[in-house]
């Protein structure tokens, strides 16, 4: 797919950067540029820790492959935590994906995605993995029995927020990946949710093979118009 090699250009790993206390940053997920190139989007639950004042810390946006990786500054100026999405501002241009429309796309098309389901131990090696919408279903984590779902849940599940389930096998590192046509490129979706059988941990030797996307419609009502 030629469409892989052109998102890879537009995609990087999130990571924290504390000077003082690590030479590199600490990978959090997967972010992907948009608009005219000075910004990027991932979920919202890998940028939504605070910031320490007190010392010199800011997020990151990490491109390229292996170790020539080239690390750009960035900033949170936008936030969508209903749909778990985060606007980054970077610190320069890059090129930028394309989006595709806000029509949400039929069960049984055919999606693939680009990120880094497992950090950047060894340097950056973004992994694009296949599969297809397998439904459009609530914004709510299934629970095995009415006395796991939450009030936030329950609150989800009333908002009748739309995602897509996706026959595909995500990790957690995929966080803020996009989720792309594999013919055009174009990206209809960020992948926010992985479903986890057991441990966190049991999600690399155990995945379940089902995770979950926004609509490409949140992320651009969330781009400024310029």
């Amino acid at each position: 797919m030629n469409s892989v090699k052109q998102i890879s250009k537009s995609v990087g790993a999130i990571g924290l950067y504390t000077p003082l206390e690590a030479r590199a940053p600490a990978i959090l997920g997967t972010g992907f540029v948009v608009g005219n190139g000075e910004y990027a989007i991932t979920n919202h639950h890998v940028v939504d820790k605070p910031l320490n004042p007190e010392i010199v810390q800011h997020y990151v946006f990490m491109s390229g492959v292996g170790q020539q990786v080239n690390i750009v500054k960035a900033e949170v100026i936008r936030i969508d935590p209903v749909h778990d999405l985060a606007l980054l501002k970077l610190a320069e241009h890059l090129p930028p994906v394309s989006l595709g429309s806000n029509e949400l796309l039929p069960p049984g098309t055919d999606i693939a995605f680009t990120g880094f389901p497992i950090g950047a131990v060894l340097g950056l090696f973004p992994a694009t993995h296949k599969g297809i919408i397998s439904a459009i279903t609530p914004d709510a984590i299934p629970a095995r029995g009415a006395d796991q779902l939450s009030t936030e849940m329950l609150k989800r599940l009333g908002a009748s927020q739309l995602i897509y389930q996706l026959d595909a096998t995500a990790y957690p590192g995929n966080s803020g990946s996009p989720v792309f046509l594999p013919e055009s490129g174009a990206v209809v979706g960020v992948i926010n949710k992985v479903i986890v059988k057991d441990t966190k941990e049991s999600a690399l030797s155990s995945p379940s093979g089902i995770s979950y996307a926004v609509p490409v419609e949140h992320v651009l009502k969330l781009i400024p118009e310029d």
